[in-house]
């Protein structure tokens, strides 16, 4: 008698009616071990990469952390997660049947030694019309209030679900859009977890106290190409017709 293997959802509908209703879900120890391992040692070859590269130009490093984007294809492996299952299961249920990767990147806040971050949209920094996309906000170490976990706002308690008037902060240079009391919902949640929210709600990040870094790797996906002039910004076709279609590219080496 043959036999087949049934993968059971990992976003229930409670979780999708939550994303579609307030902008936001929370998704717990969804990413499997390997690719939790696999995240965080691409995560230290890419830290390593900018200190050497730092080092060698004589420049100093930033001492609030490391902001690594657009680098999977520098990757032999990042896009066995970033075009994986556990992403096409999450852009069908909250992009549709359609998914472009957008942007991705590390954002690893050292420890002591880095600050909160305002306020914003997502859609506040790309300064051109687009539909709202989605931010996968992957956890690579257990996240708290202590050492800078992200802060989502609810629609709800929000009050708009467009995009408002940002405005640049002089002293952090951070775009602001938000200087009301509500301090919104901290994601308190264990290394594997992922919260998704889009890019117009509002949300923000605290200070690293702790004495250990604080590693998120941060995956965005557009419903179709985000234009900028001409050319798509990064549009990497993902799902069509809730088919993978991605293809990969010839790996870059590090430089």
């Amino acid at each position: 008698m043959s036999t087949r293997t049934i993968t059971l959802p990992r976003i229930s509908e409670a979780q999708r009616r939550q994303y579609h209703e307030e902008g936001y879900m929370i998704l717990e120890r969804v990413i499997g071990g390997e690719h939790l391992q696999m995240l965080r040692e691409e995560c230290k070859l890419f830290m390593d990469n900018e200190d050497r590269r730092v080092q060698a130009s004589g420049g100093k490093r930033n001492p609030a952390g490391y902001f690594i984007s657009q680098r999977f294809r520098d990757s032999a492996r990042l896009h066995e997660f970033i075009f994986g299952d556990l992403m096409a299961e999450i852009c069908r249920n909250t992009l549709g049947d359609s998914a472009y990767l957008f942007w991705e990147q590390y954002l690893v806040k050292a420890a002591e030694n880095s600050p909160a971050f305002a306020w914003h949209q997502d859609s506040g920094y790309v300064g051109l019309p687009h539909k709202p996309y989605l931010t996968c906000w992957c956890a690579l170490d257990d996240v708290t209030e202590e050492n800078g976990t992200v802060y989502v706002m609810p629609f709800s308690r929000q009050g708009t679900r467009e995009l408002v008037l940002h405005t640049r902060d002089e002293a952090t240079r951070d775009l602001v859009c938000y200087h009301g009391s509500d301090p919104g919902d901290p994601v308190v949640v264990p290394a594997g977890s992922i919260a998704c929210f889009t890019s117009l709600n509002f949300h923000r990040s605290g200070p690293n106290r702790s004495d250990r870094m604080r590693r998120v790797y941060l995956a965005q996906y557009s419903a179709e190409p985000i234009q900028k002039t001409a050319e798509p910004a990064f549009a990497i076709p993902f799902l069509s017709n809730g088919r993978n279609v991605y293809r990969r590219c010839p790996r870059r080496d590090l430089v």
